[in-house]
């Protein structure tokens, strides 16, 4: 049993493996059992599956979606890399395995700056399907990239005025966001990370309160 940090405690409790996409991603290669329940998303069990073509991978709910993989149709993303040609097209890890497939590397949110980092000074990059993921590592890696213009309905939910209110009602606590994101949100973080990233922070970090 594979689940993500984004499951319910009592799955968690349950779970052989818990963690992130980049860890789930690597636990699935590494899982001998011939059949595989993955408690994720979509995108998370066709990744493990592509990983392991002869086992099983079980989702318990196929109507488990992802906006931010709903966000890049196929058919869409091929006409607009299309227009690119020679580019290197880094997708994020959160998309189909049709968008996997016309990718050049597929990354996370924890090694997309090093993924960025690889590709040499000077060729054209696409990134999908996270246009606030693009812009953050626009930004930590000083490359021009062209975004596709994608994003999650849950990370773009989250009101930039309620975080300053509880940052003023909680004047000690950091304020930590994942890089999914949107700009304005990220500009007022202490820390900006993967999920994996937020929890080793907040293990290592002397504070006592965080806003997450």
């Amino acid at each position: 049993l594979l689940a993500h940090y984004y499951q319910e405690a009592e799955i968690q409790d349950l779970a052989d493996y818990l963690g992130d996409s980049l860890y789930l991603a690597q636990a699935a290669e590494k899982v001998e059992a011939e059949t595989i329940v993955f408690s994720g998303v979509h995108f998370m069990a066709e990744t493990a599956k592509i990983i392991n073509p002869t086992k099983k991978v079980i989702l318990p709910d196929l109507n488990a979606g992802c906006s931010l993989a709903d966000s890049c149709p196929p058919l869409h993303f091929k006409k607009f890399i299309d227009q690119y040609p020679g580019a290197h097209v880094v997708t994020y890890i959160n998309c189909s395995a049709e968008i996997k497939a016309l990718s050049s590397i597929v990354c996370t949110s924890s090694n997309a700056v090093r993924v960025i980092d690889s590709i040499p000074q000077g060729e054209t990059i696409i990134f999908a399907p996270d246009k606030n993921l693009g812009r953050y590592l626009i930004r930590e890696t000083g490359r021009d990239m062209i975004l596709w213009d994608g994003s999650c309905i849950v990370h773009e939910a989250f009101s930039f005025e309620r975080i300053v209110t509880l940052s003023k009602e909680n004047p000690t606590a950091k304020f930590i966001a994942h890089p999914e994101s949107e700009s304005q949100v990220l500009d007022i973080a202490h820390y900006i990370g993967s999920t994996s990233g937020l929890l080793n922070f907040v293990e290592k970090d002397s504070a006592d309160s965080f806003i997450v």
